[in-house]
């Protein structure tokens, strides 16, 4: 696999941030800066998804889009080769995974279509990333997860589609669906919370996970019901609590689609962003109290990822780079033909 091309580094020593895209016709991720500017752009073999990134030791893992095939960790500074991960022949990656603290493993959700249960693949990162186990992700399509302050639970959006490599992206249980939260002691493999959606909310995929400033999960969905039918997208689980879900105003719910394509948190983990391509916005909403703040219009929209406080850096399928916040737009690179074209996600390094 090639190392493709490292740009000089910004002399600001500002936040990077990761991102697949579609760039004349080939794919890639990119590290770019706040202003949007490439510092290292990687070719790799199939579309992109999501990041696990190792701050401490400036690395990061790109991973395939479901059903992905492939992993490639490399250096955000681009001073060696990247390294090629593929899961084993019985399982792919969903698109998403954490680094351990220190770097030491790294873990992927996985689909084990045999058995027709999602998985925690883990492989460890100072043995040339071999995979050396897995644990159960307690439910069936495992996408998003994310590592708690405490270092050793993570939390995995079980977002409850059964799917299986030989029948494309067919949904094969939509009337069996049970999307949910599971709570996992990385250490030992044991699931020490979980929650489900009420039964009403069956095909409410959990998808996308954030953690705001309280250590609060909060996640993004697809829905997977009739079209016509506008259930709550964007929620939140406390601990010891059932999770709540907040629907915004009747508007903003009905241009969303029934999908949320990515969640983040400002860098003050106060205000919640929440990405709908369909809709082509970006809503908002306050992490203390579920309040929807506004929205920001961004055609094909859907990577999101903290800038400063009360703001996100932004991407678009359609080539935009832009600073979002509750109140305002600050368009950084517009969208324009021949620009990439970015992908579901946008990560920041640190």
């Amino acid at each position: 696999m090639s190392s493709g091309n490292s740009l000089p580094s910004t002399e600001d020593d500002g936040p990077l941030f990761l991102g697949a895209r579609l760039n004349s016709g080939s794919h890639e991720v990119a590290v770019i800066d706040e202003h949007g500017r490439d510092l290292l752009v990687l070719p790799v073999p199939a579309r992109g998804h999501s990041f696990a990134i190792d701050s401490a030791r400036r690395r990061a893992v790109a991973f395939g889009r479901a059903p992905g095939r492939f992993a490639v960790a490399f250096d955000i500074d681009g001073g060696s080769a990247p390294h090629a991960i593929a899961p084993p022949a019985d399982r792919h990656f969903f698109g998403h995974g954490a680094f351990t603290p220190g770097g030491r493993l790294l873990l992927a959700t996985e689909n084990d279509f045999g058995a027709g249960q999602g998985v925690v693949g883990i492989y460890d990162a100072g043995k040339g990333f071999a995979r050396i186990g897995e644990i159960a992700s307690g439910g069936i399509g495992p996408h998003e997860a994310v590592l708690l302050g405490d270092g050793k639970t993570l939390c995995v959006a079980n977002g409850g589609i059964l799917t299986h490599p030989d029948y494309g992206g067919q949904k094969l249980n939509l009337d069996t669906m049970q999307p949910g939260l599971a709570y996992i002691d990385v250490e030992t493999g044991d699931l020490t919370d979980q929650v489900f959606l009420a039964p009403e909310l069956s095909r409410l995929s959990i998808r996308h996970l954030a953690i705001d400033a309280l250590g609060t999960i909060w996640f993004g969905c697809q829905y997977q019901g009739e079209p016509a039918q506008r259930p709550p997208l964007v929620g939140r689980h406390r601990r010891g609590r059932e999770p709540e879900l907040f629907a915004g105003p009747d508007e903003t719910l009905k241009a969303m689609n029934n999908y949320v394509g990515s969640v983040a948190v400002d860098a003050s983990g106060e205000i919640v962003a929440t990405s709908s391509p369909r809709g082509g916005l970006v809503a908002f909403w306050d992490a203390a109290t579920g309040r929807h703040l506004g929205n920001r219009e961004l055609a094909d929209g859907c990577g999101v990822a903290p800038l400063e406080r009360h703001h996100v850096l932004a991407t678009s399928g359609r080539g935009a780079v832009t600073d979002l916040s509750p109140g305002a737009t600050g368009l950084l690179l517009p969208p324009a033909p021949g620009r990439p074209a970015w992908d579901n996600h946008l990560r920041r390094m640190g």
